[in-house]
């Protein structure tokens, strides 16, 4: 199997920053695409941003100068840097991984998500 554990959430003031971080462990193979995801209460579950196993990223316009996804392969994590931070992006964060276990079974993985808060 194959677990997700994400940390860094929290509150912070609106123009603040946070870091997220996700760590992937387990029966792991390979893992091509990892991503962060968000849900706001009522809201269905966004895209935020993803990153090849190459470096390749994709944010969503909403985002897009202000966030920053990246990953150490080494360490089968993915980071979300987030600055200027809009209540707007006030959210449950969930990682997301695209995995090859050794099992050679290909399978989408979520972390447990994390409560990002953006107020004053």
């Amino acid at each position: 199997q194959v677990q997700l554990v994400e940390s860094g959430g929290g509150l912070v003031q609106p123009g603040g920053s946070l870091r997220l971080s996700c760590a992937a462990s387990g029966s792991i193979f390979s893992i091509y695409a990892m991503g962060w995801y968000r849900q706001a209460p009522g809201k269905q579950r966004e895209l935020v941003a993803t990153i090849t196993k190459g470096g390749s990223t994709n944010y969503a316009d909403s985002v897009k100068g202000r966030f920053t996804i990246s990953r150490d392969n080494a360490k089968n994590t993915v980071y979300l840097q987030m600055n200027s931070l809009k209540p707007e992006d006030t959210a449950v964060y969930y990682c997301h991984a695209d995995v090859l276990t050794t099992t050679w079974r290909r399978d989408d993985y979520w972390g447990q998500g994390t409560q990002v808060t953006v107020a004053s």
